[in-house]
C-alpha cells in the first residue's frame, strides 16, 4: 500500500476541520461534533480507498510470459583470461641476456627505432620591422572590411 495509516488520519482530520468550519454557525455543538466524527470516519475510509487505487495504478507493469531465472549465480562473476604470453616474455629475457645480439624480437625493435624520427616543426618567427600599411591590410583582411 502506498504510504502509511498516518495519511488516513491526516485526511480524516482535514474532513473534520472542513465539517466544523462549514457548520459552526448553523448547528448546535452536539450536532456539529457528531457530524465531524462522521466526516472523520468517511474521510479516513476515502483516504484508504484512494491509497489502494494509487498503489494499483503506480505499480510497475509485469511482463507477460516472463521466465524466472534458473540460475541465481549467472552474471555475478566475471571470468576473464589474458592470453598466454610466456613465450614472448621468455624470448625477451633471453635477448636481454645475450647483451645486444639481435634476435627476431630485437630486430623488430631495432627497425622501429631506426624508422622513428622525432617531429621537427618549423619555428614561427615574428618580424619586428613590419610596415604600418601591411598591418592595416592584415587587420582589414581579418575583420572582413
Amino acid at each position: 500500500m502506498l504510504g502509511t495509516w498516518r495519511w488516513n488520519v491526516v485526511f480524516g482530520f482535514i474532513g473534520t476541520v472542513l465539517t466544523v468550519a462549514f457548520s459552526i454557525g448553523n448547528n448546535p455543538i452536539s450536532v456539529m461534533l457528531l457530524r465531524s466524527m462522521y466526516a472523520f470516519i468517511a474521510f479516513f475510509v476515502l483516504a484508504f480507498v484512494m491509497r489502494a487505487v494509487l498503489t494499483y495504478i503506480l505499480q510497475p507493469p509485469s511482463i507477460v510470459g516472463e521466465q524466472p531465472e534458473l540460475d541465481e549465480g549467472i552474471g555475478t562473476q566475471l571470468d576473464m583470461l589474458t592470453p598466454d604470453e610466456t613465450d614472448d616474455l621468455n624470448q625477451m629475457l633471453k635477448s636481454q641476456l645475450q647483451d645486444g645480439k639481435t634476435t627476431p624480437v630485437n630486430e623488430g625493435q631495432a627497425n622501429a627505432a631506426a624508422a622513428f624520427r622525432p617531429l621537427n616543426p618549423p619555428q614561427l618567427l615574428s618580424s619586428k620591422n613590419t610596415q604600418p600599411e601591411e598591418l592595416v591590410k592584415a587587420i582589414r583582411h581579418l575583420t572582413g572590411e
